[in-house]
């Protein structure tokens, strides 16, 4: 896809190819995507100069897929979003968003080539597609991190980002590139071995991006080497990650092409260094994923935030984002708490036990807010210890009242006083 293309984003085979014909006739290169997994690859790709929405897809939606581009600094082009069944809200959300133009179907021909051509002729606003590392965090760690990276995009040499798997390497690299660049990143070493030059002309004025150089094979290395003097000249920022150590890369890697990959190198930390940004960004993805699915309103208790964030998250924000998706489908509206979170955790730890926390098992200490009266503070610790217990017992009451030291009758009494609920059908186990 060339960088003067239009890209169509329908779900509907007759709507893109009608368009496609439409705007081919007038003079206009088209790329189509059919859903919006589609669309992140050809945008990806290349810096479309126009992009036509449809608003209701079956794997995203457009309005879902817009924020996303504008939350990673790639709404670096204007977009006309199009819906036959959109109410004036959603055409005001997307506007608000970014969106430059809304069309109703059945779009008129006239209509179409005006919005297009209106969109074509103007800037987009820069000041909403600078990329940012908030997607990470807004710990102090973060906060030097984006000092570091600003300082590494000044210079032309090749950055290096070290860190475990899954600490936002693409969030980093994106963020080095600034708004309104191309950013390549190749998905296998056979782009890389065939045709490394023409992946440096779609990269020209951005970043090409290496995921993790750790799987580089001979051949990736080969071509990837041939054309690192031309880097230059294309004023392409090369960008490369890597999941492990130097001294491990240096065993499989040329040692010239390490050498010339890692003449700046960035350490990204690992999400268990700012446990503090788990709560917040485990409550901001679950909005997110909330909405991009219509589901029903939810929201993690303290508890549940509270063991999140005692994970030490080996796979970090990938692993934070596939773990909250898991409960955010699985669960019913209202509150997730700690026993859903305990049994998703459970098939992510390697013995595949729940992570509970046990005088054997130290943790962090309760996120209570010590800002609260003694009262309010007090209940807080309260329930989040009781909640911990009824999951070790598989909510066998009589075996919390025991380990906890409570007579029974006063145990309920103090569940019902902090609001916990406990399943009915583990009541019947308080007799064994």
């Amino acid at each position: 896809m060339g960088s003067q293309d239009i890209l169509v984003v329908d779900d509907e085979i007759g709507i893109r190819e009608l368009l496609s014909e439409i705007l081919q006739d007038e003079g206009y290169s088209v790329a189509l995507a059919e859903n919006a997994e589609t669309a992140r690859k050809l945008r990806n790709q290349a810096q479309p100069r126009l992009v036509l929405l449809d608003i209701w897809m079956p794997d995203t939606d457009g309005v879902t897929l817009l924020k996303e581009w504008a939350r990673n600094g790639q709404l670096t082009m204007p977009v006309i979003m199009m819906s036959g069944h959109a109410t004036i809200d959603t055409a005001v959300e997307a506007t608000r968003i970014g969106a430059m133009d809304f069309l109703e179907k059945p779009i008129g021909l006239q209509k179409l080539l005006a919005a297009v051509k209106r969109a074509l002729t103007q800037q987009p606003d820069l000041q909403k597609v600078v990329a940012n590392l908030a997607r990470l965090g807004e710990a102090e760690l973060i906060r030097e991190l984006a000092r570091v990276l600003d300082a590494a995009k000044q210079q032309g040499t090749p950055v290096m980002l070290l860190g475990e798997p899954g600490v936002g390497f693409e969030i980093c690299a994106r963020y080095l590139g600034g708004s309104n660049v191309p950013f390549i990143a190749p998905l296998s070493n056979d782009d890389i071995a065939v045709a490394p030059q023409e992946l440096v002309n779609k990269a020209s004025g951005g970043v090409l991006f290496l995921r993790d150089i750790a799987y580089l094979d001979r051949r990736a290395q080969a071509g990837l080497k041939n054309v690192l003097p031309k880097l230059d000249k294309a004023r392409v920022k090369l960008v490369s990650a890597s999941s492990k150590p130097l001294d491990a890369l240096a065993s499989g890697m040329d040692p010239e092409l390490l050498h010339q990959l890692s003449q700046l190198i960035v350490p990204v930390p690992s999400l268990r260094e700012h446990r503090d940004d788990i709560p917040p960004l485990a409550e901001a993805m679950l909005a997110e994923i909330v909405n991009s699915n219509k589901l029903g309103p939810r929201r993690f208790s303290l508890g549940a935030l509270q063991l999140l964030a005692q994970q030490d998250w080996p796979g970090n924000i990938d692993e934070l984002v596939n773990v909250v998706k898991s409960l955010a489908l699985t669960s019913r509206d209202g509150e997730i708490d700690t026993a859903p979170v305990s049994r998703i955790l459970s098939q992510f730890a390697p013995s595949g036990e729940a992570p509970i926390t046990t005088s054997s098992n130290p943790a962090p200490l309760p996120m209570v807010d010590f800002a609260l009266p003694l009262r309010e503070a007090r209940d807080q610790f309260e329930k989040y210890y009781l909640e911990l217990h009824i999951e070790q017992t598989g909510g066998n009451m009589s075996r919390v009242a025991e380990k906890i030291g409570l007579e029974r009758t006063h145990l309920y009494r103090k569940l019902k006083s902090l609001g916990i609920q406990v399943p009915k059908k583990n009541r019947g186990n308080d007799e064994e």
